[in-house]
C-alpha cells in the first residue's frame, strides 16, 4: 500500500510539473514604487491575475526594493525561464534595451516607452486624451479660475498628461490660469504635499497629480485643505475620499491582458508600438464623484470625448 501511494504521490508530482512546464511563463519587472502603489503596479499585477484566471499563464514578478535595478531583476525574470519578460514604466528601458540586446531570442514589452528593438513590443497610452478630460472636468469644478498639474518629473511622458489638461481645462474656459510644476520625485508623498499646499496657497482650488506617491501625497493636502483633487492611472478615490473628483485611469491591465491573449491564441506579439487611446480604451476617466455634476455637464465631456476620439481636437 506504501509503494502504491508513493507511485501515485510521484506520478501526481510529475504531472504537475509537466503541466506546469507547458504553461506559459510571464515575469514582469515592476515599476518604480511597486505593488501597493495603487496605480500602475497594482493595475499591472491586475491583468497578469486576470491572464493567468482566463488564459492559464503563470506568473512572477520583481520589485526594485528587492533587485537594487532595473537589470538585475529582468535577468532574474530571463534566467527563471520565463517566455515574455515585462518592463513596466518608462524608467525601465534603458535596462531592458541593454538585456534585450544581450537576448535577441528572447521576447519582451516595454510598458509606456517605445523601443525599436525587433524582440521588444512596446505597449504606450495617449495620456494627453485622458488627461484633456480631466482638464474639462477641473474647469467645471473650480470656483477660483485656477487649478494646479503636479507632475512625477519634467519628462516627455508626463509632460503629455500636462499638456492634456491644460488644453482640456482651457478647452472649457480659456481664461482659465494653469500652474504646472515638477517634483523630480515619483516616491515621495510629503513632498507632494508641500507643492500642493505651494499651489493651494496661489489660489488652485483643483490639482491634478500624475506622480506616482509623491501625487498621492498631494491628494491627501488637497483633502486637508478642503479642496478638489484629481488622481491619476486607477481610481485614486479611496486615497482622499472627501477630495477626489475623479481619476484619469491609464488601463494597463486592459494593455496587458490584451497582448498577453493574443501570444496565447495567435502564438506571437504584436509588433512594434501598441498604442492606446479613448477609443481603445487605453485611458479614460473614473466616476465622477463629491461634486454637483449636472446632465449638460456630462454630456459636455461627453462631447469633448467624442470629438477626441474622432480627431477633431488637439491634445498635446
Amino acid at each position: 500500500m506504501l509503494l502504491i501511494a508513493f507511485t501515485l504521490i510521484v506520478g501526481c508530482s510529475r504531472n504537475n510539473s509537466m503541466e506546469e512546464k507547458e504553461k506559459i511563463k510571464i515575469g514582469i519587472m515592476l515599476s518604480e514604487v511597486g505593488l501597493g502603489d495603487q496605480s500602475f503596479s497594482d493595475f499591472a499585477f491586475k491583468g497578469l491575475m486576470k491572464a493567468r484566471d482566463e488564459l492559464g499563464i503563470i506568473f512572477d514578478y520583481r520589485e526594485l526594493k528587492d533587485t537594487k535595478t532595473y537589470e538585475q531583476g529582468l535577468r532574474e525574470l530571463i534566467k527563471d525561464g520565463n517566455d515574455i519578460v515585462i518592463g513596466l514604466g518608462f524608467m525601465v528601458q534603458e535596462d531592458l534595451e541593454k538585456v534585450a540586446k544581450e537576448y535577441p531570442e528572447q521576447k519582451f514589452v516595454l510598458v509606456d516607452s517605445v523601443s525599436h528593438l525587433k524582440n521588444v513590443t512596446s505597449i504606450t497610452f495617449k495620456e494627453d486624451e485622458g488627461s484633456f478630460l480631466a482638464g474639462v472636468v477641473a474647469a467645471l469644478a473650480t470656483k477660483s479660475n485656477k487649478v494646479a498639474f503636479i507632475g512625477g518629473d519634467d519628462v516627455p511622458l508626463i509632460r503629455k498628461f500636462a499638456a492634456g489638461f491644460e488644453r482640456g481645462a482651457k478647452a472649457v474656459n480659456p481664461n482659465i490660469h494653469v500652474y504646472i510644476k515638477y517634483a523630480g520625485d515619483f516616491g515621495n508623498a510629503k513632498l507632494g504635499a508641500t507643492i500642493a499646499k505651494e499651489m493651494f496657497q496661489k489660489g488652485c482650488d483643483v490639482v491634478y497629480a500624475a506622480a506616482g506617491l509623491t501625487g498621492v501625497g498631494a491628494l491627501r493636502e488637497a483633502e486637508a485643505n478642503g479642496v478638489y483633487a484629481i488622481g491619476v492611472d486607477s481610481d485614486q478615490y479611496f486615497y482622499a475620499e472627501k477630495a477626489v473628483v475623479t481619476s484619469m485611469v491609464k488601463n494597463v491591465d486592459v494593455a496587458l491582458f490584451t497582448v498577453i491573449k493574443q501570444y496565447v491564441t495567435k502564438g506571437g506579439l504584436p509588433k512594434g508600438n501598441v498604442e492606446l487611446g479613448l477609443a481603445e480604451n487605453g485611458v479614460g476617466l473614473a466616476p465622477i464623484r463629491i461634486i454637483a455634476w449636472n446632465d449638460n455637464q456630462q454630456q459636455l465631456l461627453e462631447q469633448w470625448k467624442k470629438k477626441i476620439e474622432n480627431e477633431e481636437v488637439a491634445t498635446k
